[in-house]
């Protein structure tokens, strides 16, 4: 059997690899990940199976046999496909897998073919080591998340369950360090927002361009662009936010422990939240208060010269946990108005984890304080959507748990790492939570 390279330098090197193959979504081309993970570990004598959904989109799942005493299988779940990239905005070129500045620097450094490269790393060490866990270990490699997961976590679960059913699984998005007000944070995703993408159509009465109309189907699309622009949305208090100001209560001094402990009322909270002066974190915060709703495609128009008659947007929105399609939808119409046509392209319920504490949760929050004790393990809800979406459709109990140590004065935002310019991983922080990763599963599994 192949010899390795110390774990977290395997970890390394993979992701640098990784980084270099573009699968930017559309059109994904996930297929030459898959041939190099595949090849990876089948280094260990590792058996993965190569399952495509499509021309190129192509999804990878290995098992790590146990003897079953810990109990069912362990999932670690990681998806290739990335978003777009600017190279012009990069400081070093998005596929490049650059070494500088202490960081890995490429599109998908931290969403997420870390994950992809750690989990991989993990799984060869404890096939070349000969471990037999106490749980099998299924790790799976999959396409198509960043466009919503129809040629990945979806086929996979809807056409091949038996290769990816598990108790547990490990994914996106947590793990990183969050500094915030004096204390250290390492959230772990329990729960994501729904999603329901809409097309809204505008309609109004055709004409020339030569002589406007004030009530054109583009002008209405306009109108209502700028209203979603402004709108304030209802805000619903989950317990995922409650219970994150709750541990940041908990490490602020005594005088100021009630005030923040009102943050939980959704009077105070919308209002608070415009006063933080980190806009990426306010923004962040923000959208785990109310159902969202961003205007993202437009379309309208043919011809210079001719005022069309129909005018259409396509909106990103996303809802709470406890909020239904139909709760987003009579908040979006009261928004936009009674006339607008809203047609639901593609939706889906929130994803939660019910009960947050289990004994995989325990154990990432051992593994985790037994290196940083006096940093907070926290349950968090993120405002994406992940694969959890369909594996935990299985009943899986999902935690995003993709570990990476941000020194506070690194001037790196792990939230605006996520389809930013200048994605980047601190190579530290790579090996640190490799090294955590490492242990959660072998606790978790032995």
């Amino acid at each position: 059997m192949a010899a390795l390279p110390p774990l977290h330098l395997d970890a390394q090197q993979m992701l640098t690899d990784l980084l270099r193959m573009d699968t930017t979504n559309p059109p994904g081309n996930e297929r030459a990940c898959v041939d190099y993970l595949d090849r990876k570990l089948r280094e260990v004598d590792l058996q993965p199976t190569i399952l495509e959904s499509g021309p190129g989109r192509a999804n990878l799942v290995a098992r790590l046999r146990g003897t079953g005493a810990a109990g069912g299988p362990l999932l670690i779940a990681a998806h290739l496909d990335v978003v777009e990239a600017d190279p012009a905005r990069w400081k070093h070129p998005p596929f490049s897998g650059a070494e500088a500045d202490g960081c890995l620097w490429g599109r998908g450094a931290v969403d997420m073919k870390n994950l992809a490269a750690m989990g991989a790393a993990i799984l060869r060490k404890l096939a070349r080591d000969g471990v037999r866990p106490g749980r099998d270990i299924i790790f799976a490699a999959v396409a198509d998340e960043e466009a919503g997961c129809d040629f990945g976590s979806r086929f996979l679960v809807e056409q091949h369950p038996e290769l990816v059913r598990a108790d547990y699984a490990i994914g996106e998005v947590g793990g990183f360090s969050m500094h915030l007000a004096g204390t250290t944070f390492y959230p772990v995703q329990v729960a994501e927002k729904g999603l329901c993408w809409v097309r809204a159509r505008f309609t109004g009465e055709p004409g020339h361009g030569s002589m406007p109309r004030r009530d054109s189907a583009v002008i209405q699309l306009a109108e209502g662009i700028t209203a979603l622009g402004t709108a304030k949305f209802p805000v619903h208090s989950t317990r995922y936010v409650r219970e994150f100001i709750a541990a940041i209560a908990a490490r602020q001094p005594a005088a100021a422990r009630p005030l923040l402990r009102l943050l939980g009322t959704p009077e105070l909270m919308a209002k608070v939240v415009r006063l933080i002066p980190d806009v990426g974190v306010a923004r962040s915060f923000g959208a785990l208060l109310t159902n969202t709703a961003s205007p993202t495609v437009v379309r309208a128009g043919s011809k210079t010269n001719v005022i069309p008659g129909v005018a259409e947007l396509e909106i990103d929105g996303r809802t709470i946990p406890g909020q239904s399609e139909a709760d987003f939808l009579g908040e979006l119409r009261a928004v936009l108005g009674p006339d607008v046509e809203l047609e639901v392209i593609k939706s889906a319920p929130p994803t939660v984890t019910e009960p947050i504490e289990s004994p995989l949760f325990d154990v990432i929050k051992q593994q985790v304080l037994a290196r940083e004790p006096d940093a907070v393990v926290v349950p968090y809800m993120i405002p994406g959507f992940t694969d959890a979406k369909y594996f935990s459709k299985l009943g899986c109990k999902w935690y995003g748990f993709s570990p990476v140590k941000i020194e506070k004065d690194s001037g790196i935002k792990f939230a605006d790492m996520f389809h930013g310019n200048d994605e980047r991983i601190p190579i530290a922080g790579l090996h640190w939570g490799t090294e955590v990763l490492d242990a959660v599963v072998r606790q978790f599994c032995a």
